[in-house]
This record gives C-alpha cells, structure tokens and sequence, in this order.
C-alpha cells in the first residue's frame, strides 16, 4: 500500500464562496501514481466543510439558501455570546456537512459522476485563507 500526499493552499471570499477543488483532486490521484485506490481530502478548521454537488451557479445559490432554511445565520447562538464573532451558524452548518470526503479511484481515474464535482465550502462570516489536505492511499 502507498500513500501520496498534497496540500492545497485556497483563498476563500468568505460566507457563501464555493471553490471546485475536482481538478486538485484528479491531480493528486495522477501526481501520487497510485492506480487504484482512495482519495480523501480535509479542511482543517471548523467554520469549512467539503462536499460534492452539480457546481453551477443555480445549485450554488439553492444550497445556500437551504443552509439558511436549516441552520439560520440570524438568530443568536451561545457561541456568538460567548465569543462575539458572529459565526456561530457556521460552525453549525460546517458539522453538519462534515470537513472531509472521500473520493474512490480506480485506473487513475476518480469515480465521480457526470455531473457531481468536489467543492470546497466556505462557511465562515470572512474571508479565509484555507488549506486542504489531499491523502491518497491505495496500490
């Protein structure tokens, strides 16, 4: 079994910014060498999390909004009176879609489907610069 591993430097724009992160992947399956296998990528933090979707700008804006229907920005959490920053949702919404995802490969290949792509989400209330953490392991 080997291990191949790369990280990700990602500028984010703040609450609301979704980054495609596909390709980062695809690049690290090929730059690890490794045929089959697996590939898990991680945000370190708490207010970030890693999902995939159809990434398009329709999706995008409902998937915000649901965020919003379930886990709403503007009533008050502990943690906004606790530590006054504002963000207490988003580490809500960031422990409910989880930091990271694991993605099967096979010949090199990612199994992903047609429409579905790997993104990061980023949940804080600022800008944020984020790193994620590529693990690829297999034979």
């Amino acid at each position: 079994m080997s291990t191949y591993r790369k990280v990700l430097e990602i500028r984010t724009k703040g609450e609301r910014d979704m980054v495609d992160i596909s390709d980062e992947i695809r690049d690290a399956i090929t730059e690890s060498s490794i045929s089959d296998g697996l590939a898990c990528a991680f945000v370190p933090g708490s207010t970030a999390a890693i999902v995939t979707i159809e990434f398009e700008p329709g999706l995008e804006s409902d998937l915000s909004d649901a965020l919003e229907r379930l886990i709403p920005k503007g009533i008050e959490y502990d943690h906004h009176r606790r530590w006054g920053d504002g963000n207490g949702h988003s580490h809500i919404r960031a422990s409910f879609l989880s930091p990271s995802l694991t993605i099967p490969f096979q010949h090199g290949v990612a199994d992903l489907g047609t429409w579905q792509q790997v993104v990061l989400l980023e949940l804080d209330v600022r800008s944020r610069s984020r790193r994620i953490i590529v693990q690829v392991t297999g034979e």
